[in-house]
């Protein structure tokens, strides 16, 4: 019987933003431990971005969200350990900003916190380092009236 080739998923993360920081959590999963990554998780069937975006960061933070919008979808294949994701990328602002994060998911993250953007820690997860090396800016741009 031949082996199947693997399929790619769909994951959804979330920029979430509180003043001029973005909420980071330390990966403790084979790929890519012990970096830092945006919060975030498989899509489910059915779900939009937006649901998806919203339960996953209620799941491992604890933490409401508000102001949900798309940013923009990358291709990462991972030829390491065979993955391949398409990956939604979401903006959002936590309902209440005096809520803290909580880790609701030891198992899969050290913690979260809120890191400036002009200070980010390292390393960060290959694929958002990617995106901020090449210039990404998650926060939004104010327009002049």
């Amino acid at each position: 019987m031949e082996k199947e080739a693997p399929v790619p998923r769909v994951g959804v993360v979330v920029y979430l933003l509180k003043g001029n920081a973005v909420l980071l959590g330390r990966r403790l999963s084979s790929h890519g431990h012990s970096t830092f990554a945006l919060p975030g998780g498989h899509l489910e069937f059915g779900e939009s971005f937006e649901e998806c975006a919203a339960r996953e960061v209620k799941e491992e933070t604890g933490l409401n969200i508000d102001k949900i919008e798309f940013l923009t979808v990358t291709n990462n294949v991972f030829p390491t350990n065979q993955s391949h994701y398409v990956t939604i990328f979401m903006r959002a602002v936590p309902i209440d900003p005096s809520q803290q994060p909580q880790n609701l998911e030891p198992d899969k993250c050290s913690g979260w916190d809120w890191y400036e953007w002009n200070n980010l820690p390292e390393p960060l997860f290959d694929p958002l380092e990617k995106m901020i090396k090449g210039g990404f800016n998650p926060f939004p741009t104010s327009s002049s009236t």
